[in-house]
């Protein structure tokens, strides 16, 4: 089947084709029912289930074909948004993207970095030199800020390159930016650190963050359909909410009743059932999967039993 001919009303949808990005996406999709098949070598597949074609991209670019337009939603990092953005007030302005929400996952930084025994202690000491970076508006904005603080501008906050001749050199690298200092290509970088691992293997440290970053979706200013934008988001903040809580169920004494509330107060407020044993109630009520042991321990001390956990695959 010609999938490109298939397109016409359907809603596009980019998602990062591969990296640290896809396979959490893909899960998110699967756990949202976003049915497809990707053939093999083939960047574009139809969803079965709803009016949607995905188009696998390199996370980079998602947030240029979004702002233009071109697909109605996109998965990507906030590092990617923002340099996105970045690059757009230096030339077209206008032409951004909105953040529908924060998903949560793929948590980095993008950090000036130099050489461990170096003899530059703070990103002021770089101003000047020669930076190393795939994110070079992110990085000129950072350095046009630092270079206007330097110079006593009272407005340095809101300095960015498009407004000032910078003094210090940024080169544009697509790949190994960590290897830039050891080469003598760059005194320092701006580069994305997970772990660190990588960094401090290449004999580097961090001296300053540019971003904060984790995944997230955004739309087009203008979506081709508002209505099923809308049915995505819902779906995928469902499976986001699910991911963070568990259902907790337990019977009480309705005399602890108050109590054991304050402990599980739910989204809302905890759902309360009528035991047929006089005086009993059964409980529900969603906690966050990061407290459960505890509120476990503090609904035990209350009088709750039978307390039981469950794991939640999507909630509205």
């Amino acid at each position: 089947m010609d999938v490109v001919n298939h397109l016409e009303g359907r809603l596009l949808f980019a998602v990062p084709k591969k990296g640290r990005l896809n396979a959490a996406t893909l899960n998110l999709l699967e756990g949202a029912d976003i049915q497809f098949r990707r053939e093999n070598r083939l960047d574009i597949a139809l969803v079965k289930n709803l009016p949607i074609a995905l188009i696998f991209l390199p996370a980079a670019d998602i947030p240029t074909f979004v702002g233009q337009g071109r697909v109605d939603l996109g998965i990507t990092g906030w590092d990617q948004v923002q340099e996105h953005e970045a690059a757009v007030r230096a030339t077209t302005p206008g032409g951004g993207c909105d953040m529908v929400m924060d998903l949560g996952f793929g948590g980095c930084k993008l950090q000036v970095q130099v050489p461990e025994k170096g003899r530059f202690a703070a990103t002021r000491d770089l101003i000047g030199t020669t930076i190393g970076t795939s994110f070079v508006h992110l990085a000129a904005d950072h350095f046009a800020k630092l270079e206007a603080a330097a110079d006593g501008d009272p407005n340095a906050e809101s300095a960015t390159a498009n407004t000032r001749q910078l003094r210090t050199k940024l080169i544009e690298l697509s790949g190994s930016v960590e290897a830039a200092c050891a080469l003598g290509v760059a005194e320092g970088i701006v580069d994305l650190v997970e772990s660190g691992e990588t960094m401090r293997a290449a004999g580097l440290k961090a001296i300053d963050t540019v971003v904060e970053s984790t995944a997230v979706l955004i739309k087009s200013n203008k979506p081709s359909n508002p209505e099923m934008v809308e049915l995505i988001a819902s779906r995928i903040r469902g499976v986001i909410t699910a991911q963070r809580y568990v259902l907790c169920q337990y019977n009480i004494q309705r005399s602890s009743l108050s109590d054991a509330a304050k402990i599980t107060p739910g989204k809302r407020a905890p759902t309360v059932t009528s035991l047929d044993e006089d005086g009993w109630v059964a409980v529900s009520s969603m906690v966050e999967k990061k407290k459960i042991a505890l509120v476990m321990d503090d609904l035990a001390k209350v009088g709750a039993s039978d307390i039981l956990v469950l794991d939640l695959h999507n909630t509205r």
